[in-house]
């Protein structure tokens, strides 16, 4: 009994180790659960960055796709402008009396937006016809039965200003005629080709310059002086797309040609 109680008193009793199995099942656990939770939150990182970047697309597109918003001065668009950009057919519908035949003009936007010349309600030159130029764009009509006679779209910046003449000068009399200005409609005018559109009716043709932009609606053996013509000068102080004026629309009703 002595010797036993000194062997107690030279050899303190050990303490209990724990179980490495418990250990290691401890720190298992945990490396599970905080793998776990990096996992999600790289997830949930993820997720943000994809809608940050989604959300960034959608306004890049919706700014871009308009490309005219790049020529506004202030990066804005009036919803003039915003209209010109659905499916090019015609935007605006005129009802008219019987003898009588509507139309809808809208010049060209800067050099981006191409112009239209609606009869009826039925797009004649437009984008989506891909018969629309940069220029002057012209439709003749019958004045009597309102059948499209012509369409065409003369250069005035690089093309040659007879053609525009010979064009002109082969109208018939007794027919309507509608032009609708795209990107530069005056350098290469010259006196003859301003006489020939100012016999149709137009005053604004002997002031017409560069880039500006201009609608007219006259006819061929008329001597009076349309008042169904708009137009706006280029210049730089007021233009609204940079170096352009704003595109001009004009609507309205042509009386049919009576005998």
């Amino acid at each position: 009994m002595i010797l036993f109680v000194l062997e107690c008193l030279r050899s303190p009793p050990r303490e209990r180790q724990p179980d490495i199995r418990t250990m290691f099942t401890i720190r298992v656990g945990k490396t599970h659960t905080t793998s776990r939770w990096n996992l999600l939150r790289w997830f949930l990182q993820a997720a943000l960055v994809l809608i940050l970047l989604v959300v960034v697309l959608v306004v890049l597109l919706q700014l871009y796709s308009d490309p005219s918003k790049a020529l506004t001065r202030d990066g804005s668009v009036s919803s003039q402008m915003s209209s010109t950009q659905s499916d090019g057919t015609c935007l605006m519908k005129k009802s008219c009396p019987y003898d009588h035949y509507s139309f809808f003009l809208q010049s060209g936007a800067a050099n981006v937006v191409p112009p239209k010349i609606c009869i009826n309600n039925n797009l004649i030159v437009g984008s989506v016809l891909n018969n629309a130029g940069v220029g002057i764009n012209i439709v003749t009509l019958n004045g009597k039965t309102g059948e499209v006679l012509n369409t065409d779209h003369f250069d005035m910046y690089g093309g040659d200003v007879e053609t525009l003449i010979k064009f002109l000068k082969s109208i018939e009399t007794g027919s309507v005629v509608l032009m609708a200005s795209y990107d530069e409609p005056a350098t290469k005018l010259n006196d003859e080709a301003r006489k020939l559109i100012a016999d149709l009716g137009s005053s604004a043709i002997q002031t017409l310059g560069f880039r500006d932009t201009w609608v007219f609606v006259g006819g061929k053996g008329t001597s009076v002086k349309s008042s169904m013509e708009k137009h706006v000068k280029n210049d730089q102080a007021s233009n609204k797309y940079d170096q352009w004026p704003e595109l001009v629309q004009l609507e309205g009703c042509i009386p049919k040609y009576l005998d």
